[in-house]
């Protein structure tokens, strides 16, 4: 049974700061704050589509800082979503935050109604970057918030964004190791994406900011995936999802509507190229096909020009986006 999230999007009502990429209601795509009503007919929906119990769901808080916003009007969703884990028709609730909104009190609430996982939206592990980016907490925060998460037994999360201001591949890297550190069960690497209508506009727009370019942003995401799952982290995002308010707000920045699949495509060239030029059989599962041929066959042309010549086979007892070089 696959794992999927009812997704309900809380609108950046609850955070007390403006970070300098922070355009809500683009990335959302919503400005409406949901109602409890809104929560059951949106799980309702779901439920009613899983007839044949393809997938196993969890509700998921998402777009604000869940336990920043006013507390009944968080107890209300809460309480809304609860009786679904209760009869067990739902697995758990996921909500996202920020790290400086987590302490034991609040982790006792989430406790009661049901939140079994929680994902802090880390960004960056240096200082001097969270400052520069007028985040408004702390690298310590972030270890605070994740070792109190883990201690109550939630499942943690840790979201980061690369190519901040002020960042560079060498403290993005840190970041990931300090992640480690952390032993998340689950990454979201969100590639910096600059919004109209935010402080990272202007520094864009006066030159003080200039983003890494579609190519070096799907290498590092690439490296920084495999960094994670060599240390049995699952990375379950990269990149926005596709958004046409995305689209006609952003100016510039890491963003592709099928980011995820670029990196993976990229990842699977680094694999191949890891081993001397030559003939080479490769074997993959069938559903990953296109990730290793890359957009219009652009991986499989560039392995050719490296020296490789491949010699492609099927082998669904790998898992998707796994490949075996002989």
């Amino acid at each position: 049974m696959r794992k999927s999230n009812i997704s309900i999007f809380v609108p950046h009502i609850g955070c007390p700061h403006k970070c300098s990429f922070c355009n809500q209601n683009t990335i959302t795509g919503q400005t409406k704050a949901p109602t409890p009503q809104d929560v059951v007919d949106t799980v309702e929906t779901a439920l009613k589509s899983n007839g044949d119990n393809k997938y196993e769901y969890e509700i998921a808080f998402f777009g604000g800082s869940f336990t920043a916003i006013d507390r009944d009007y968080m107890v209300s969703l809460l309480e809304a979503a609860y009786p679904y884990v209760k009869s067990g028709k739902v697995s758990g609730i996921r909500i996202s935050t920020r790290p400086d909104f987590i302490d034991d009190e609040i982790l006792s609430l989430l406790k009661k109604y049901g939140v079994t996982s929680i994902e802090l939206g880390a960004q960056n592990m240096s200082d001097k970057v969270l400052a520069a980016n007028m985040r408004g907490h702390t690298a310590e925060d972030v270890r605070t918030a994740a070792a109190l998460i883990k201690k109550r037994d939630f499942n943690l999360g840790l979201q980061m964004m690369t190519d901040l201001y002020t960042s560079n591949r060498g403290l993005d890297f840190a970041t990931a190791r300090e992640f480690a550190k952390m032993k998340p069960k689950t990454v979201r690497i969100y590639p910096t994406v600059v919004l109209k209508d935010t402080y990272l506009a202007k520094l864009y727009e006066s030159g003080k900011y200039k983003p890494s370019s579609l190519k070096k942003t799907v290498a590092l995401c690439a490296d920084l995936v495999e960094f994670f799952e060599s240390h049995d982290i699952e990375v379950i995002r990269v990149g926005l999802h596709s958004s046409s308010d995305i689209k006609n707000n952003m100016l510039a920045g890491g963003y592709h509507e099928c980011l995820g699949e670029m990196v993976i495509s990229k990842m699977m060239y680094n694999r191949i190229t890891a081993t001397p030029p030559g003939e080479h059989q490769v074997f993959i599962n069938e559903k990953s096909i296109s990730k290793l041929l890359g957009n219009k066959k652009s991986n499989l042309a560039a392995l050719e020009e490296a020296g490789y010549k491949l010699d492609i086979k099927y082998n669904n007892a790998l898992k998707p986006n796994e490949l075996r070089i002989v």
